[in-house]
């Protein structure tokens, strides 16, 4: 008796789970099966450029000559702007003493144009040339640096930038790139070639004593009253996270982390953790005549000016009236906060490894992981836990992502990241439906955790 009772019951409710569960994979994986471009029409245009990494000298400080590492004798290095769709083919040569690689930070690359050693490509050795080639698929910013020995590298100044245009964006009166970096000098006023060190390893990496933006010390803009102006901020710091203040300026979030965003939205406050970008949209006021703007970091407990917008006495020829550029689609994830959790990473460190403590993920350090796979084209919800008291930027190749929950409590994103600040303690799920199979590195952009074991590998099926 009552087994045939309960017969139905049990029969009803697995019923009733499988009618969820298919309603809800439809929801999220269906309908957002195709959250941005799958891929692009080439042009058949090919935009040809040379890079060769060598060591040289900078002078970041009027008078005094640095010793560098730079892409093509400068740093930033080269500028490099392509339409989507173009081929952006890179002559690369090695001329430094160590062996390197070029990694295009946020560019949905082909898997073996993705620059990391022991996952995508081996490592050019000094004197080797190497060629990248690839069809950008993604109008935004994004930037390229090496990932062999980054924690030094990049701080010696191997890194440059790439903006994917589109023409059917408006063109605004300005549209400048703004690199933030940071230097540890010495009292020599050399950087300092203690790299790895045990206080950058066990806090949040290599903060600097010198912040420049686009490799200057005091860097200004110089404006008209009437400009409608682009800025896109690169943070190429190892550790440093930087906090926007535009203060009095006119300032709307258009784009973080290259992909435009679905609405424009408030930037002030925004935090630039190492591998973000972002980009606003910046109305100089008609009254500013010859009164400058200061753009602020405010992160830490000094602030630093960052940027410097000096309006001139003569008004802006043509006054632009378009609205922000915005995403021209963008998946309804309002209720992906509840999905299933389908992998964690647990953030951590633990003593050992060469230099005397590990950054793991998993309680695993580099090169040893366990690696996860991710079936192309479904939805997946990634948990990030941090068990640490330090900063992690957490950052995943090949594919864009979205923030979703914070510590369990739901979160309003409009746009996609690469890259995501996990704070000390802190939880955060993100959501994803990987559009580009192959190995992918996951890992935190903070260089020195990175170094020290703080990466795993993602394969997407």
């Amino acid at each position: 008796m009552f087994t045939s009772i309960k017969t139905p019951i049990y029969t009803t409710v697995i019923l009733l789970m499988a009618l969820i569960a298919g309603i809800f994979y439809f929801r999220f994986n269906k309908r957002t099966a195709l959250p941005y471009s799958e891929s692009v029409q080439a042009s058949g245009i090919v935009k040809e450029v040379s890079l060769t990494a060598q060591e040289g000298k900078l002078s970041l400080i009027p008078g005094k000559e640095i010793n560098v590492w730079s892409y093509n004798g400068q740093v930033p290095g080269p500028e490099i702007r392509v339409n989507k769709g173009d081929t952006l083919k890179i002559n690369f040569t090695n001329k430094l003493p160590q062996e390197t690689t070029i990694h295009f930070h946020g560019i949905r690359v082909p898997n073996a144009m993705d620059g990391v050693p022991g996952v995508t490509q081996d490592p050019i050795q000094p004197g080797e040339k190497f060629v990248y080639e690839f069809v950008p698929k993604d109008p935004g910013t994004y930037w390229y640096h090496p990932h062999v020995r980054g924690s030094e590298q990049v701080e010696r100044g191997l890194y440059g930038t790439i903006v994917v245009e589109d023409p059917e964006e408006p063109e605004y009166n300005q549209d400048p790139i703004i690199v933030l970096d940071d230097w540890r000098l010495n009292e020599a006023g050399q950087i300092d070639p203690r790299f790895n060190t045990g206080g950058d390893l066990m806090h949040d990496g290599r903060w600097g004593n010198l912040i420049t933006v686009n490799g200057s010390t005091d860097y200004s803009l110089q404006t008209k009253p009437g400009e409608r102006i682009r800025l896109r901020f690169v943070n190429s710091s190892n550790g440093r996270v930087y906090k926007l203040d535009f203060g009095e300026l006119e300032v709307q979030g258009i784009s973080v982390d290259g992909l435009l965003a679905r609405v424009p939205f408030n930037a002030q406050g925004f935090e630039v953790a190492p591998g973000n970008r972002l980009d606003v949209d910046v109305a100089i006021p008609m009254i500013s005549r010859s009164k400058p703007y200061v753009i602020r970091d405010t992160f830490s407990r000094q602030t630093y000016d960052l940027v410097t917008l000096q309006p001139s006495d003569q008004l802006v020829d043509e006054i632009k009236t378009f609205d922000p550029p915005q995403a021209h689609s963008f998946p309804d994830w309002d209720e992906a906060y509840k999905a299933p959790i389908d992998k964690e990473y647990l953030l951590n460190a633990r003593r050992g490894g060469q230099f005397g403590i590990e950054w793991t993920i998993n309680g695993k350090a580099y090169p040893n992981y366990d690696p996860i796979s991710l079936n192309y084209g479904v939805f997946n919800k990634i948990r990030l836990t941090n068990q640490s008291a330090r900063l992690h930027p957490m950052h995943l190749h090949g594919q864009f992502f979205q923030v979703i929950s914070r510590n369990g409590e739901p979160v309003d994103e409009p746009y996609w990241r690469d890259t995501v600040l996990v704070h000390s303690r802190e939880t955060v799920d993100i959501a994803t439906v990987p559009l580009d199979k192959g190995k992918w590195a996951n890992h935190c952009h903070i260089l020195e955790h990175a170094e020290a074991g703080m990466m795993t590998v993602v394969e997407v099926k």
